[in-house]
């Protein structure tokens, strides 16, 4: 049986890891250089990254494979090596994590609007087909399609990894506060709707991640626990609002705040936490306590 489901069928709360990019860049990864060539020319530093998290007790970790689609890999001249890239994440994260341990493939958006004729539905399917498949073949246990805001490309990327390999799916979008005190993606879809739409299409697992502090997942995470009680949700949220200071962008909520909100997300009922950008193995660290708490009341 997959890994992934095989946890997951226990019922018991997963703990992810937390931020790529940022750590990342903490390691010397430059301003604007794509995070995905350091799986061709910095592998010790990404595999550092994910023993990093496996050493904080995360029982899931991502891939360095965010951008890793073709068409964001265009624009760092990557995309004739999107398959070997893709693979090399899964296998590094893989080699972290040992046998036991579950592999996210982690498949960000493309960063171009259907409705804008930026991209045609084929393009983009191909894309996540590739993309997919090479995290498959490296050795990820399940898709993490993260960060959407748009329905449709969520949708698209879901298919495109059920057609394309075995791999389960996770499906985690991103919200925004409205001036009416709502949460919603960019392209309008409430976390009810991506909750529906996610089911509909065979999604194994919804979520929320990036965006918000962990204080604003808690009402996007009962807005999903309240629209469906049985399928398993994720949350990761980032450490706290960014702000810039000077030419870098600051994630300043400790692993201690953090961490003081998860009883409640864990009483909503969610199955997997960990940490999105700005996010450290010290947060992971310190989210791990609260759910062995948890688990003994």
């Amino acid at each position: 049986m997959n890994r992934f489901i095989e946890r997951l069928r226990r019922r018991s709360v997963i703990l992810s890891d937390g931020a790529w990019g940022t750590m990342l860049q903490a390691r010397g990864l430059p301003p604007g250089e794509c995070p995905e060539r350091w799986n061709l020319t910095r592998r010790d530093e990404v595999l550092a990254v994910a023993r990093a998290y496996a050493e904080a007790g995360s029982e899931m970790i991502e891939t360095n494979s965010f951008g890793g689609n073709k068409i964001k890999l265009k624009e760092c001249g990557l995309d004739d090596r999107t398959f070997e890239i893709n693979r090399l994440a899964a296998a590094i994260s893989r080699e972290a994590m040992g046998d036991d341990g579950i592999v996210m493939g982690s498949m960000g958006p493309t960063g171009k609007i259907l409705m804008m004729g930026d991209v045609t539905p084929g393009e983009m399917y191909e894309a996540f087909a590739e993309q997919a498949r090479g995290l498959e073949e490296g050795g990820a246990d399940v898709a993490m399609v993260e960060t959407m805001m748009d329905i449709e490309e969520a949708r698209i990327a879901l298919r495109a990894v059920r057609e394309n390999t075995s791999l389960p799916v996770i499906c985690s979008f991103t919200f925004d506060r409205t001036g009416m005190g709502e949460y919603r993606t960019m392209m309008g879809h409430s976390p009810a709707e991506v909750v529906r739409a996610m089911k509909e299409a065979g999604a194994d697992m919804v979520g929320a991640n990036c965006g918000h502090g962990i204080e604003q997942m808690v009402p996007i995470a009962r807005e999903m626990r309240e629209t469906d009680p049985d399928i398993p949700i994720l949350v990761q949220a980032n450490a706290g609002e960014p702000h810039v200071h000077g030419d870098k962008t600051v994630f300043d909520e400790s692993p201690e705040v953090t961490a003081s909100w998860v009883p409640q997300l864990l009483d909503i009922g969610i199955d997997v936490i960990g940490g999105c950008c700005g996010t450290t193995p010290e947060h992971i660290r310190e989210i791990r306590k609260q759910i062995e708490a948890f688990n003994r009341s």
